[in-house]
């Protein structure tokens, strides 16, 4: 395993270039004026499971599209708020900010 990947309880601070379901266009973006980095603590479950996922798997500074199917983004209840309908398959560009490690 690479050490610079993250792992389980690592807090990430990470810049979601776009996020978009296949059929809407951007529905947010942190590089967006005024917007901050999202912070989490991955593998714990506290965001989507795409995310916990595929943010595993990138290293600091890397840049990744993720195609996260319907049932590892919102599942049946979907995300009313941004749009996002149950079960949509999603597309997240996230960049890798920081890594804290725990």
């Amino acid at each position: 395993m690479c050490s610079s990947l993250p792992v389980s309880l690592n807090l990430l601070s990470v810049c979601i270039f776009s996020i978009a379901s296949w059929y809407t266009l951007c529905i947010s973006s942190t590089k967006d004026p005024g917007q901050k980095p999202f912070t989490f603590q991955v593998g714990l479950g506290k965001v989507i499971k795409g995310w916990d996922e595929g943010c595993l798997t990138m290293a600091q500074g890397e840049i990744a599209r993720l195609t996260i199917a319907g049932y590892k983004g919102y599942g049946e209840q979907g995300f009313s708020a941004w749009g996002i309908t149950p079960n949509a398959d999603l597309l997240f560009e996230i960049e890798i900010l920081s890594i804290q490690r725990k």
